[in-house]
């Protein structure tokens, strides 16, 4: 259960576009339906910046839409099938988007996104309603175009972007931090017959023996006995080991016994906006290699960040697509937060909650040696798929 408290050392990141990436909240209105809603589209908003842009699309039902246009004519088109939309529905865009419009095409919305630069659709998704949004959100992430990164730099940072955009190249075992989480004074969530500290601390000497197998990692364990590690002790740790992967095992606890399943977070777009200032305060989280200029250390900061916010956001992905096996997955089963153990800004991060220890069902297969053993290996399997990804684009 994630225990950290308010006034605790908390940061961020920025992040290519994914789902994980721009959060939903905190976007500007583009345009709204004057009077009554209209049946099917509500409103569309708009979030982001040159370099990524998120364009949200409220719905009363659910939709499949169909890209029509990819943006190789500088111009992406959407179509949402038996959606209706008020007439003459527009705005000014942002970001990668100078202008919308939506019309009404055969029974369907056309959404019509002009861009300001060369972009991509990245990612397409629905959101159905939940955790207090009534509305149907049918989300479209755009990327900048191969270099549009780059040409906004200054000169001198250029030369450096490649460094801090792509995935790093490591000759030998590539190093994997686990964090069993809570331990000591710090229980964490308790279950009808055990303690979430105890879980944690079995699952990551579990998911230890699983990698070390292979011989391709060096593990290392934020504790190996029910010790306490401050949070940004813990942070502090991966940095030292140099890690190429941060994976922190939790189990949840609901507000009530019925809610059971897993779920991934990596860091939200608040906790991003607060690196500055932690920065400020813990020099030792900022990378060495970004350099002494401070104008250019900013820039590169962010490139990194982008970078591991991205990579982050891939790897919860791949890691829900492996245990889905093993367990059962929350409906919205990859979250973001502002958590302080998903701080550095340059180790790709996430938490994983593995199930609800108040729930009697998660909680038998979290204290069963050879079902934990299973969920494990399919995240040792995440694990492995996800280092084979990023090889294939250091090789690129």
């Amino acid at each position: 259960m994630r225990t950290f408290r308010a006034g605790g050392f908390l940061a961020g990141w920025k992040g290519i576009v994914v789902l994980a990436g721009l959060t939903l909240s905190g976007f500007g209105v583009a345009a709204v339906a004057q009077g009554a809603p209209a049946p099917g589209l509500l409103k569309v908003r708009l979030g982001g910046d040159q370099i990524e842009t998120r364009v949200v699309v409220d719905l009363d039902r659910s939709v499949v839409g169909k890209l029509v246009s990819d943006g190789a004519d500088g111009r992406i088109v959407v179509s949402l099938p038996r959606i209706d939309a008020p007439s003459d529905l527009r705005g000014s865009g942002q970001g990668l988007v100078r202008r919308w419009h939506v019309e009404r095409a055969g029974g369907s919305a056309r959404l019509n996104l002009e861009l300001s630069r060369d972009a991509q659709v990245h990612r397409r998704f629905l959101l159905p309603p939940g955790d207090g949004v009534k509305a149907y959100r049918y989300v479209i992430d755009l990327k900048a175009g191969p270099g549009a990164g780059p040409a906004l730099l200054p000169p001198q940072a250029r030369a450096m972007t490649a460094v801090v955009t792509r995935a790093p190249a490591r000759k030998g075992p590539r190093v994997v931090v686990i964090d069993a989480g809570h331990g000591g004074r710090d229980p964490g969530a308790i279950g009808s017959r055990s303690h979430e500290k105890d879980i944690t601390l079995a699952a990551a000497m579990a998911l230890k023996a699983r990698l070390e197998k292979s011989g391709r990692y060096r593990v290392v364990l934020t504790r190996t006995g029910d010790a306490y590690v401050p949070l940004d002790g813990r942070v502090k740790i991966a940095r030292a080991a140099d890690a190429d992967l941060f994976i922190s095992l939790h189990a949840d606890s609901g507000p009530t016994a019925d809610v059971r399943g897993a779920s991934v977070y990596t860091l939200s777009e608040k906790g991003e906006r607060r690196v500055a200032s932690v920065l400020g305060k813990d020099d030792w989280l900022m990378p060495a290699s970004l350099g002494a200029d401070r104008t250019v250390s900013e820039i590169l900061l962010d490139l990194t960040q982008r970078s591991t916010r991205n990579r982050s956001a891939i790897f919860a992905e791949m890691l829900l697509e492996h245990i889905s096996d093993e367990t059962d997955l929350l409906r919205r089963s990859h979250r973001d937060a502002n958590l302080a153990i998903l701080l550095a800004p340059d180790v790709p991060a996430v938490l994983l909650e593995m199930g609800f220890i108040n729930n009697l069902e998660d909680e038998r297969a979290l204290t069963d040696p050879r079902r934990r053993a299973r969920l494990m290996d399919s995240v040792g399997d995440a694990i492995d798929a996800w280092f084979a990804r990023d090889a294939k684009v250091v090789s690129r």
